[in-house]
This record gives structure tokens, sequence and C-alpha cells, in this order.
């Protein structure tokens, strides 16, 4: 049996349980929705091991509490967060219907416009992170159900893996060079950018690293530049500091977005967080 996924019968009904790491309400650290408050959903279980990896705790597909899909929606909806998301949650489920799905990320401008019209809408962002959700094969399920209650997901992902057809509002992919000791090929990346809405982040631990991420670059083909980020290779508050200037240089030479980390500059790398 997957460990990833069991299934129980109970009356009947069909319950497609997940191993989750953690849920937890935060800030979006990285990318064009940096500094956004959702909910993260921690999916265990990851086949790569990046030598920078700071969700290492993450891993193992056994590293959570098996819950079904069901309880999941039930723990993101009750999960504390601002009290005018929550009435505008509530109403927005008892009027049964999402707002229209929209190709948000367009561009760095786009992206800022989209969050005013979710906020508006009243529609909670939802993080469906790792671990690594896209070998998971209970992740369209799950997408499907946070879509029915409204939520704008966003799946955090390195890019090994593509499943078509996913509730997506933002497909944010990581992939991975030789300086994660982990390089990964990348005709699932190629597929996810022509498929979703999406950001590239790239991880950046010295200057030696731009030739390989602007070959990555030129490899996947017609990239909108805006959509491109460089973000520092840290674990701790310090190393981003440290780092920051030296990719924000490298930023200044490509035309590249600088990426910030406000898991690692507000909380230290704190789990949970």
């Amino acid at each position: 049996m997957n460990i990833l996924c069991v299934i129980c019968v109970l009356r009947g009904k069909i319950f497609f349980e997940m191993v989750i790491n953690e849920i937890f309400y935060s800030l979006q650290g990285e990318g064009l929705l940096a500094g956004v408050p959702g909910i993260f959903i921690r999916l265990a279980g990851c086949p790569l091991r990046c030598k920078w990896c700071d969700t290492k705790y993450a891993l193992d597909p056994t590293a959570g509490e098996e819950l079904s899909i069901s309880a999941i929606i039930d723990r993101v909806d009750n999960i504390k967060h601002s009290p005018l998301s929550t009435l505008a949650s509530a109403k927005r489920v008892e009027a049964g219907r999402r707002p229209q799905r929209k190709n948000i990320i367009n561009s760095a401008h786009s992206a800022v416009s989209a969050v005013k019209g979710w906020a508006k809408d009243g529609c909670n962002f939802v993080v469906i992170t790792g671990g690594e959700p896209m070998v998971n094969p209970q992740l369209p399920q799950l997408a499907v159900e946070l879509s029915k209650r409204g939520r704008h997901i966003t799946i955090e992902t390195a890019g090994i893996a593509f499943i078509e057809g996913l509730a997506c509002d933002l497909m944010s992919i990581s992939p991975k060079t030789s300086n994660s000791g982990q390089k990964t090929e990348k005709s699932a990346t190629r597929q996810l950018i022509r498929h979703y809405p999406y950001q590239l982040k790239f991880v950046v631990d010295s200057p030696d690293d731009l030739p390989e991420i602007q070959q990555t670059v030129k490899l996947l083909g017609n990239i909108d530049l805006q959509r491109i980020m460089l973000m520092p290779q840290a674990k701790t508050r310090n190393e981003l500091i440290a780092k920051s200037p030296m990719v924000a240089e490298l930023c200044k030479q490509t035309g590249y977005t600088f990426c910030n980390r406000l898991q690692i500059l507000l909380y230290d790398g704190a789990r949970g967080k």
C-alpha cells in the first residue's frame, strides 16, 4: 500500500487519507505573493535529498499524521486566522460559489492586483507545500476540495512531476541545480510552465551558480523574465542577510527579480512559521 495514501471505507463512503506533516497559518515567505497571509498544508514525503533543504523533517513519507481529505479541509477551515477572512469564508461557503478563477500571475503588477481582488472577495490563500506535493497521488482531490471552498491555491514544487488539470492558481516551481547536490531533469518543469500560472525560484549559493541558472532558463524556453526569481541559499537570518547583497547584484545584472525569504528573515527558519 502506498504510504502516502490510505483508503478507508466507512458507511459506504471512501475517504482518502494523506500524511500531513503540519498545517499552520503564516505569511507567504517567497515569490510574487511574499507577505500575503495564508494557510500552509505541508505534505510528508519527498524523493529528493537536497543538501540545503530547510524542511528535512518532512522528507520521510511517514513524517506526519494520517488525515482524510475532509479532515484536512476541516482543519483549514477552522485554523486560527483573521476574523475578517473567517467571516468572509463562512459567507462564501453559504453562498455555495467560487469566484471565477483567473490566470492571475502574469506579472509582478498583476500579482499585486490579484491579491487585492482575492482579498476583496474574502478568499483565503492556501499553500500546498512539502516535502514534494506533486508526487502525492491524492494532491488532485485535495486541490479540488480546497477549490470548492473558494481558496486561492499555490502549489510549491521542485518541478519533478507533472499532473494535468490541477486546481492551481500559482505553480511555484523551484528547479534544483547542481548547487543542491540533486540536479533534476526539466521536462516536467517545462510542462508545468505551459499548463499553469507559474513562477520560477532559483536558489543561489554563490555567483558561480548564475551560468547554470541562465542555461536552465534557456533550455526551458519562452520564459517570462518577470516570473524568474533568485533567492539566497540560507537557513538562518544571518546567512540570509549576508548573501542577500550578492543575489541582489545578480538580479541587477540579469533583470531577474530578487526573492526574499520572509520565513527566515522574520522567524529565523523556525518550524511552523
